[in-house]
């Protein structure tokens, strides 16, 4: 696949500390309940830590009590990409950045959660960075 932004794996490497390496370019995933992002309130934007694409707005996040921060909807539809996960003995939707191709998690879908799109981004929060609104 061809992305926007594109580096040598050395260049990533250099660029993102072993944790971060570990999830968006290899596919981690990092503990439950330990990410920075998990319970934050904070009104803003979430970008991709890897590229700085915007990917998804506070006001889309919601308590799923699941370990990692929850979206019921990226930013834009074309903000990320869903690739299908056979790994681990299971079928899941991978959910990447789509300028950059970094993985941020996994999507689900008919769950019963209270959102307007019955899905639940899972986003690892390593993949992430949090502008704060201003004001």
């Amino acid at each position: 696949m061809s992305y926007d932004v594109e580096k040598p794996d050395e260049q990533w490497r250099a660029e993102l500390t072993p944790a971060e390496y570990a999830v968006l370019r290899k596919a981690g995933t990092e503990p439950a309940f330990v990410g920075e992002y998990t319970d934050t309130k904070t009104a803003g934007v979430y970008s991709c830590r890897a590229c700085g694409a915007e990917l998804f707005r506070s006001d889309t996040k919601f308590e799923s009590h699941c370990g990692w921060p929850s979206f019921y909807d990226p930013k834009d539809t074309d903000a990320v990409e869903l690739l299908q996960d056979n790994s681990l003995g299971m079928a899941r939707t991978e959910v990447r950045c789509a300028r950059c191709g970094s993985h941020l998690g996994h999507v689900f879908e008919g769950e019963g959660y209270q959102t307007p799109t019955d899905q639940r981004y899972c986003i690892n929060s390593i993949s992430l960075t949090l502008a704060p609104d201003e004001g």
